[in-house]
């Protein structure tokens, strides 16, 4: 941790609290992560969120190439000098939600993994955005609060379960691979994280996925309310019709729709 400590205050680095920087400080953690995401010596890698570059370069030590998408400029002489020894590492600055999925095919070749370290308040958005992008990622691993991370892999019916989990689930499989304490990062957060690692799949290319998508924010519009009455709401259909669709897949009438598995929306997708 002294080494980043000097690096940073070397280069008059001052911490940004709009960004939520929290950067990894252990190396046997650093290279944990890149195991777990699975990183080889063919693998083209995109991060978001480098921060001060020690998980970007233990990513480079693995990969064949790094791009790295960072929102501070004020970490542009940090990451020169933390990155100096790896020409396989490049950083682009820029919110990486905004790169266009032309952008970041032609950056990786148009296949990648991804990686980051991210910061609660982008965390939906930036896994959103790869998770539906016209050119996903083979795999996804992220750094995130603990509770999120239990959101991302929660089963359903429980009280972590949500829209969110809904829309990975479609996507690929989700799992927790590490529980890291919060001892770990400079600064040190105010809560636990863990690493999540999403494996992308093709187990609903054949379904609709935009309507069960729609279905999935249907469901969770209102947690309170059942299923059929989100249904209604949302698509503005009739309660009778709603119902019917409801009751012909196979659920109760006043099935809530936290209750219902990726699968289930699959299923009931084909009634509406």
């Amino acid at each position: 941790m002294s080494e980043i400590k000097e690096v940073l205050s070397k280069n008059a680095f001052k911490f940004n609290k709009r960004y939520g920087q929290n950067f990894i400080t252990d190396t046997n953690l650093l290279s944990a992560i890149v195991t777990d995401a699975g990183i080889t010596d063919g693998d083209t890698v995109l991060e978001i969120g480098p921060g001060a570059g020690t998980l970007t370069a233990e990513l480079a030590k693995a990969a064949k190439k790094v791009i790295a998408y960072e929102i501070d400029e004020n970490l542009s002489p940090v990451l020169a000098e933390t990155l100096a020894d790896f020409p396989n590492a490049e950083v682009i600055f820029k919110d990486a939600t905004k790169a266009t999925d032309e952008e970041i095919a032609e950056k990786t070749d148009g296949r990648y993994k991804l990686v980051a370290n991210l910061p609660y308040y982008i965390t939906t958005p930036v896994i959103m955005r790869f998770i539906e992008s016209g050119n996903k990622p083979e795999s996804i691993t992220v750094m995130v609060q603990k509770e999120v991370g239990d959101r991302l892999v929660a089963k359903a019916g429980s009280a972590e379960y949500g829209a969110i989990t809904a829309a990975v689930a479609l996507e690929g499989e989700a799992k927790i691979t590490r529980i890291v304490n919060r001892k770990m990062f400079y600064p040190v957060p105010n809560v636990d994280s863990c690493v999540v690692t999403i494996t992308m799949n093709d187990r609903y290319e054949k379904d609709d996925k935009t309507k069960i998508k729609k279905l999935i924010r249907a469901a969770f519009a209102m947690r309170r309310k059942t299923l059929v009455n989100n249904l209604s709401s949302y698509f503005g259909m009739s309660k009778e019709s709603a119902a019917n669709a409801v009751v012909n897949a196979g659920f109760s009438a006043t099935v809530r729709g936290e209750t219902l598995s990726v699968d289930d929306f699959v299923r009931l997708s084909k009634f509406i």
